[in-house]
């Protein structure tokens, strides 16, 4: 059995898409890559809510991470008063920035709600002090999302076997959760680590190809064998028996086991239910949306025209209309396992999620 301190000596991060300066945030461009590598700088949270609706940081983790820290720019002011009205707009601004995914808003009350309690029961005396302790905080965060990562991918390296072949869908790597390592990815990079013989399967993922553009980049970055195929290849690889298992990422899960993902995992997650290929979603505890039911889940749509065009090319009629949902759905019937930090959840999730998520 592989421990956790073996994990953790055995990978060690190529990729670093999230950097805190002290007085501002830095972030790698995904928009940009894998042709371009640049950062951007951001001081203020409202730079930061652009950055995460232009999907310059994209994937719920990292989300939440930057979130954290775009709160801890929102400190200032003359009084403890003032500094708490700052981050209460900020909140409501970073939140904004992308409906579906938890983390978000998960992250932004994590903060604000700690700054709440922290100046009522007096622990700080002024605006430093006070942007001192949500600094502290937002570090916390990053550091607890690394450690889960960690612990998925033990959790998910007991799925796999030298040899195995992993179809995935979008980015749910490293890029996704700002830490390098990832959760639907972080049993491949951890069985790559430590010496298995793994590869990837990597739908291109349209509109944004975070695919292509994202997964097939890092993948390749940690020197694992990795296979590029079209969206629309994704059941004849898992008909002609090229997969062995599906891991993909998440951005909300409820409850009772509805998992909310880049669109096009509703597909793979019915596809692999009808070969018999075991279907898991990972993702931290923090994913979860235990309040929710799915008639409350709003699913984001964004601009027609990223359907239209492909990378500033028109590929399609100007006047078309166009449905351009960014998340689907995949019912728990289809979902064979959700790895988490705490342990893999089982159907029936009605009844075992409550036993891992704990709040």
């Amino acid at each position: 059995m592989v421990t956790l301190e073996e994990v953790k000596n055995a990978f060690k991060p190529k990729l670093k898409p999230i950097e805190w300066r002290g007085d501002s945030l830095l972030l790698l461009d995904q928009s940009q890559l894998p042709f371009q590598k640049t950062w951007i700088e951001l001081r203020d949270p409202e730079g930061v809510s652009s950055a995460i609706r232009n999907m310059q940081v994209r994937g719920a983790p990292a989300i939440g991470i930057s979130a954290s820290y775009g709160m801890v720019l929102s400190v200032n002011g003359s009084s403890l008063n003032e500094a708490l009205d700052s981050m209460k707009r900020a909140k409501i601004v970073l939140d904004s920035a992308r409906p579906t995914a938890v983390n978000l808003s998960w992250a932004t009350s994590r903060m604000l709600n700690l700054a709440n309690n922290a100046v009522e029961q007096g622990d700080v005396k002024n605006v430093k002090e006070l942007r001192d302790l949500m600094e502290e905080e937002a570090n916390q965060v990053f550091q607890e999302e690394y450690e889960a990562e960690l612990k998925m991918g033990l959790y998910g390296l007991e799925k796999l076997n030298s040899g195995d072949a992993v179809l995935t869908q979008c980015n749910a790597g490293g890029l996704a959760t700002g830490t390098g390592l990832g959760t639907a990815l972080a049993p491949m990079k951890l069985a790559h680590a430590l010496g298995m013989d793994i590869s990837v399967f990597a739908p291109e993922t349209r509109p944004w190809l975070q695919g292509s553009r994202l997964t097939v980049y890092e993948l390749m970055e940690d020197g694992i064998k990795t296979t590029l195929i079209t969206d629309t290849a994704v059941g004849l690889v898992m008909y002609k028996g090229m997969i062995q298992s599906v891991m993909v990422g998440a951005d909300r899960i409820l409850r009772d086991g509805h998992v909310y993902n880049k669109i096009g995992t509703f597909k793979e997650a019915v596809i692999a239910h009808e070969m018999g290929i075991p279907f898991y979603a990972l993702a931290p505890t923090s994913t979860f949306d235990l309040k929710s039911e799915e008639k409350d889940v709003k699913i984001e749509e964004r601009d027609p025209n990223e359907v239209r065009f492909l990378r500033g090319v028109p590929i399609a009629p100007a006047e078309v209309q166009v449905y351009n949902p960014v998340f689907d759905v995949t019912p728990p019937k289809y979902v064979t396992g959700i790895i988490t930090e705490n342990g893999i959840i089982y159907p029936p999730f009605e009844k075992n999620v409550r036993k891992i998520v704990q709040r």
